[in-house]
C-alpha cells in the first residue's frame, strides 16, 4: 500500500538519531556527524514540541468550524431536496467532514512536506474520528429500533467496529501513526468479546481468548518488524509491544478478571470466579516472566513492562487480602524499592552478568540500522582533524623544507 509520508523521511530520522547519539558518546567525530547529515537529510516539516501543540489546537479549531459551515450548508440541502431520516443525514455530513479532513490532509503533507508537525496529527485524527460518527449513524439509520448500540453484549455493535476496524487498519498502513494502531488494537479486542459474548460460555472464555489474542498480536508484530519498512512503522510497533504484554499480564490477572466479570454480568459486589487459583498464579507468574526474559534477552520493554505488572500484582493481593493498614504498607514497599534501586545501582556500576546501569545502546535495537557500515561507506571522504605535531608541505620544487619550513 502506497504510504502518506515519504518512508525515506523515518530512515533518516532514525539514522540522524543513532548517529547523534553515538556523537555524544564520543564515539563518532564532529566531521562525520556532518557527512551523515548531509547524506541522509531530514526533508520534512515538524517543529519543536510546543509548536506542534499549539499546531495541533489551531488545526481542531479550524477543522471543527470549517465542519460546522459543512453542517449547516448540507442541512439545509437535505431539508430542501432529500427527506432522509435524521441519523442518516447526521452519517452523510460527518463522512463529507472526513473526506474534507482527508483531502486538506494530503494536501498539507504535499505542499508543507509535514510529518508529525501536530497540523497533519489533528487532521488525521479528527478525520478519522467523523468517519467513524458517520458509521455509527449508518447503523443507526439501518436500524431504527431503540438499540444499545454501546452495549459490550448488544448483536449489533459488530455492524459498527468491524468497519471502524478495517479504517483504522487502512489509517494505520497508510499514515504508520502509534494512537491510530493502538486504537486498532483496542477495537480488536472489542470485537473478540462482542463475539464471545453471544453464547453463553463466552464470559468463562474470554480472558484465555484476550491472552491468546495478545500473544498473536506479538507474534503479528515480531514478523512485520522484519520488513524492510520497520522505521516506517516503528512507533505503531512499539506501541503494539507494550500494549499486547499489558493485555495479556492483564487478560490472566486475578482482579481484572473478577472486576470485569461482575461489571459485565451487572453485579454490584463482585463475586468469586470459576478456575481462581489459575489466575492467582497467572498473576503471579507472568510479572516474574517478563522480568526473567528482559534480562536475559535485554529487552527493555520487558523488564519495565514486568516491574509495572508485578507491583499491579502487590495491589492485587492487597486489594482482597488487606496486611498492614495502606500508610504502612505503602511507606514500607517504597522504603524497600528506593533500597533495592539503590544497590541494584551501585552493583551494576560495573558491568555483571551483562548488566550494566550505562544507557541502553539505542542505536542496535533492530539489525536493520547498521550505523557502522553506513559511516564507512557514507562518511569516508569526510575530512579528519590534522593530528598534532609536525606539518609538512609548503614548498615550491623539492617537498617538504624548500622555503624553509617544515
Amino acid at each position: 500500500m502506497n504510504k502518506a509520508y515519504n518512508p525515506v523521511w523515518a530512515r533518516n530520522e532514525a539514522l540522524q538519531a543513532a548517529a547523534h547519539r553515538w556523537n555524544r558518546r564520543g564515539l563518532l567525530p564532529l566531521p562525520q556527524l556532518q557527512a551523515i547529515r548531509e547524506a541522509y537529510p531530514l526533508g520534512y516539516y515538524r517543529p519543536n514540541i510546543y509548536l506542534r501543540i499549539l499546531l495541533f489546537l489551531l488545526t481542531v479549531l479550524g477543522y471543527v468550524a470549517a465542519a460546522g459551515i459543512i453542517a449547516v450548508s448540507a442541512y439545509e440541502l437535505f431539508d430542501a431536496v432529500v427527506p432522509w431520516e435524521e441519523q442518516a443525514k447526521i452519517g452523510v455530513v460527518a463522512l463529507l467532514a472526513a473526506f474534507a479532513g482527508q483531502f486538506v490532509l494530503y494536501g498539507t503533507i504535499k505542499s508543507s512536506r509535514t510529518y508529525r508537525a501536530g497540523s497533519d496529527q489533528a487532521l488525521l485524527y479528527f478525520s478519522l474520528g467523523f468517519a467513524g460518527t458517520a458509521l455509527y449513524c449508518f447503523v443507526l439509520a439501518l436500524f431504527p429500533l431503540s438499540i444499545d448500540l454501546f452495549a459490550l453484549a448488544s448483536p449489533y455493535l459488530a455492524l459498527w467496529l468491524v468497519p471502524v476496524l478495517a479504517l483504522l487498519l487502512w489509517a494505520t498502513a497508510r499514515f504508520g501513526d502509534a494512537l491510530v494502531a493502538a486504537l486498532a488494537y483496542v477495537v480488536a479486542l472489542l470485537l473478540l468479546a462482542n463475539a464471545l459474548l453471544q453464547f453463553g460460555a463466552g464470559r468463562l472464555l474470554l480472558p484465555f481468548a484476550i491472552m491468546a489474542l495478545a500473544a498473536g498480536l506479538y507474534r503479528l508484530v515480531c514478523y512485520l518488524a522484519a520488513r524492510s519498512d520497520y522505521w516506517y512503522y516503528r512507533t505503531c510497533f512499539m506501541a503494539l509491544e507494550v500494549l499486547a504484554l499489558a493485555t495479556f499480564y492483564l487478560g490472566g490477572n486475578y482482579l481484572i478478571v473478577r472486576e470485569g466479570n461482575a461489571a459485565i454480568g451487572g453485579l454490584l459486589v463482585s463475586a468469586p470466579i470459576p478456575f481462581a487459583p489459575v489466575f492467582y498464579l497467572l498473576t503471579a507468574l507472568i510479572p516474574l516472566f517478563y522480568l526473567y526474559y528482559g534480562l536475559r534477552r535485554y529487552r527493555r520493554v520487558w523488564v519495565l513492562t514486568g516491574l509495572a505488572t508485578l507491583a499491579f500484582s502487590g495491589y492485587t493481593l492487597r486489594f482482597y487480602h488487606s496486611v498492614l493498614p495502606p500508610a504502612l504498607a505503602s511507606a514500607l514497599l517504597g522504603a524497600a524499592l528506593i533500597g533495592l534501586m539503590a544497590a541494584a545501582l551501585r552493583y551494576l556500576r560495573t558491568p555483571r552478568h551483562g548488566l550494566t546501569t550505562a544507557p541502553d545502546n539505542e542505536a542496535g535495537e533492530r539489525p536493520g540500522l547498521n550505523l557502522e557500515a553506513l559511516i564507512v561507506a557514507q562518511t569516508a571522504h569526510a575530512p579528519q582533524a590534522p593530528e598534532p605535531g609536525l606539518q609538512f608541505g609548503g614548498g615550491q620544487s623539492g617537498g617538504g623544507g624548500a622555503q624553509g619550513q617544515y
